[in-house]
């Protein structure tokens, strides 16, 4: 089994593999909404939503779900307060981790999920879906959210920290140094 990969205060996001499937998981207590990620990394879909049923049930659901897309590491959807502080949820979050972890053998990090449903919910209200559809819905989009959001920032940490030098030069001067 992998040791889980754990991020630091949620700014940056720690390092998974850089490509390969990943899995979004955005826990529930009743239900965990699934999304997937492209080999490259660059984008997600929602994949499916698990009624949860039990630890036996569920475990049997990602053992296969992980034989299936054969993921490189997994996004965990941590829900924090406004004011960024942590909650009974995010302990919960965090235990349902490790459990995950346990079962799939596979490295994870968190992505801060404070606006996922809200905004599947207003994507959704947007495409006039009934409210029975929304509910079929939302965890699964919820997911592809948090997880196309760690993808970009990390894309763009990553772009960040390899730029490279920009050119200076003075109006007085021709030549420019690095």
């Amino acid at each position: 089994m992998s040791s889980p990969v754990t991020d630091t205060g949620l700014n940056l996001p720690a390092e998974l593999p850089p490509s390969g499937v990943l899995l979004g998981i955005d826990y529930g207590t009743k239900r965990v909404g699934v999304a997937v990620s492209d080999r490259d990394q660059k984008f997600s879909s929602p994949l499916h939503n698990l009624d949860r049923q039990g630890i036996q049930a569920d475990a049997r659901y990602f053992r296969r779900l992980t034989d299936e897309y054969r993921p490189v590491g997994m996004i965990i959807g941590l829900p924090i307060h406004l004011s960024g502080d942590e909650s009974q949820k995010s302990r919960e979050a965090r235990s349902y981790a490790d459990w995950l972890a346990s079962v799939t053998g596979l490295p994870f990090t968190f992505q801060d999920e404070r606006f996922t449903s809200f905004q599947a919910e207003r994507l959704l209200l947007d495409a006039e879906l009934s409210k029975k559809k929304r509910k079929a819905r939302i965890d699964k989009l919820a997911a592809q959210i948090l997880l196309q959001t760690y993808l970009d920032v990390r894309t763009a940490a990553r772009e960040k920290l390899i730029a490279p030098p920009v050119a200076t030069c003075s109006d007085t001067n021709e030549s420019c140094a690095l």
